[in-house]
């Protein structure tokens, strides 16, 4: 057997686990590794231009390809810049493996430049974290961590490489095989909870399905769709879960919960029966937990035993993969008759048709529905990417999904920045197909360098800014609950504005920056857009451009909210409709 270093031993293992692209910045600890990297033409190394940067590519790859995502980055800062992604990444159950380098093992607890205890800092924020402290476990710790990261429940792990071990020569022999003691994750369905599930399902009058994200993890589309139309019952879903069906679905009633549409939040409240699938009941889509699904017996499908009861009491547990579940479900709903829930359906029809999600006219203006509504009509199946904020809830209330489109969005951490790297990883791992990034003016500052990487990486990401001039979601909360006290929230403010905000005696400042020539400086193509008639025509100049990226400002009026609204502290179907 060949002695190989720990650095030609990572690329020799990236190799056999598939992957063909890697998220990096270079640095001291990783430049030996880079270089490995260098010396192979079969991995893509992308170079963003922020780490936080780098790792939210990485999650967006990862997401739109079922692939897990690669990343490395070096000591100290880098690693650290790490951390809101790997955050990110574990709340929504994403695969990521990252590498981050690390001064020599004498040197580690020495305050050593660019020194940092990484793997103490992501341990709480991480499905799993370790340092390499041996040469000889090197090639069994990447294998497991690839293990590790795309079973069961996924999520990112760290793999903190010191300098040293990775210099040191050792054997080239790389596992084939994964047996770690205390990790087995089940995927196989208790048919006795199943049969249980299905006879509480056959008994009840006002019977729902709620679907959540681990649902679509699990790839289930086409069997979740396929169970709702055999047994006729009715979907709702969190904005994780918005997709498993097609959002035109006759069975489906849309999102349910903060920003829920008011059929869905009803549902919830007066079902008898709540079969929940891949969802961690987090308080978002629960509100006041003493009143969520109050009348109904619930059903929990999910991979996690630690989220059965977490949250929500649940009476029929089932813990296993969400897929598997449902063909085991489907098995025997083939072999019964559908229910008979045709009032319950009716009641919930009744309630969509009188309390539709729609914006006000804007007299000419804007509004985000007539955005995305263009997207929806313009894009044949893209993959939409959101940031997060108001921008991030208009797009999970209007945007289509059926056939390939898919919907990206940060949803358990609530990642400003997120949308627009995301986008470009997505945009990277699916060529040919079409992106659309939907951000607002705030979140699309936090990591707009990656305009660089967009254009050096000829990404044809079309990148929409939502511009209200203010960090929209929390002034939606000034403006209802905090008397219009707009605290740090106007993105034009300046000191010359002296602490108030009255526009009739202190004119508006300029925003700042230009997005249009911020975009342009960077090489990309700017537009603005003010008026309605001009949507259709900027999204068709920003398809012509195949070799870059398209930045398209959309001027919308601040006082737009997103409705509905639950209240704070409220029961789910405690809603505001309007101001």
């Amino acid at each position: 057997m060949g002695k190989i270093t720990g650095n030609q031993l990572l690329v020799k293992a990236l190799k056999e686990e598939g992957v063909d692209t890697v998220f990096g910045y270079p640095g001291a600890c990783v430049i030996d590794i880079f270089d490995e990297l260098y010396k192979d033409d079969t991995i893509d190394v992308i170079l963003p231009r922020h780490e936080q940067g780098l790792i939210h590519a990485a999650d967006g790859y990862a997401r739109s390809t079922g692939k897990v995502g690669v990343c490395l980055a070096t000591s100290g800062p880098g690693a650290t810049n790490l951390v809101t992604g790997i955050a990110t990444a574990n709340y929504d159950s994403v695969p990521l493996v990252c590498f981050t380098g690390q001064v020599a093992l004498p040197l580690i607890g020495n305050d050593t430049f660019q020194e940092v205890d990484i793997v103490g800092v992501t341990r709480n924020v991480a499905k799993f974290v370790i340092v390499v402290r041996d040469r000889a476990d090197l090639g069994r710790i990447i294998k497991e961590a690839f293990y590790i990261a795309r079973t069961g429940k996924p999520g990112p792990v760290l793999i903190d490489l010191p300098k040293d071990v990775m210099g040191t020569f050792g054997s080239e022999e790389y596992p084939d095989s994964v047996n770690i003691r205390g990790y087995k994750p089940n995927t196989k369905v208790h048919h006795g909870q199943v049969m249980r599930a299905m006879k509480a399902l056959h008994k009840s009058k006002k019977p729902l399905f709620l679907i959540g994200g681990g649902t679509k993890i699990a790839g289930a589309h086409k069997e979740m769709t396929k169970l709702a139309e055999i047994l006729k019952v009715p979907v709702v879903s969190t904005i994780m879960g918005r997709g498993v069906l097609p959002t035109d679905h006759p069975l489906y009633f849309g999102n349910i919960g903060m920003h829920g549409n008011f059929a869905a939040n009803e549902a919830i409240a007066n079902c008898d029966v709540l079969f929940s699938i891949g969802t961690r009941f987090n308080d978002r889509i629960t509100g006041k937990l003493g009143t969520f699904a109050s009348k109904a017996k619930i059903i929990h499908i999910d991979i996690d035993t630690a989220a059965i009861s977490k949250n929500v009491t649940v009476d029929i547990p089932i813990v296993a993969d969400a897929k598997e579940a449902i063909l085991d479900i489907l098995e025997l709903a083939q072999k019964e008759p559908a229910l008979n829930v045709e009032r319950w359906i009716s009641m919930m029809e009744s309630w969509q048709k009188s309390h539709p999600i729609k914006m006000e006219d804007a007299e000419g203006n804007l509004t985000p529905q007539m955005i995305i509504e263009a997207i929806n009509k313009d894009f044949k199946e893209p993959i939409v990417v959101t940031d997060v904020g108001q921008n991030q809830m208009w797009a999970t209330q209007y945007v289509e999904l059926h056939g390939n489109r898919q919907l990206l969005t940060s949803g358990g951490l609530g990642t400003m920045g997120y949308g627009f790297p995301a986008a470009l990883g997505a945009c990277i791992g699916n060529p040919g197909r079409e992106v659309v990034c939907i951000s607002g003016d705030g979140g699309a500052q936090m990591n707009i360098q990656e305009m660089a990487t967009a254009v050096v990486q000829e990404l044809p990401v079309v990148f929409c800014i939502f511009n209200n001039g203010y960090l929209g979601m929390v002034r939606q909360w000034q403006d209802l609950f905090y008397n219009r006290r707009f605290a740090s929230t106007c993105l034009k403010y300046r000191k010359s504005c002296k602490g108030s905000c009255t526009p009739e005696n202190h004119p508006c400042p300029p925003y700042t920056p230009d997005f249009v020539k911020l975009a342009e400086s960077y090489g990309a193509q700017g537009i603005r857009v003010t008026r309605p008639e001009e949507i259709d025509a900027a999204f068709e100049k920003a398809k012509e451009k195949t070799d870059g990226p398209t930045l398209i400002e959309f001027i919308i009026d601040s006082e737009q909210l997103v409705f509905p609204m639950m209240k704070t502290g409220g029961s789910i179907n405690e809603m505001i409709m309007d101001r």
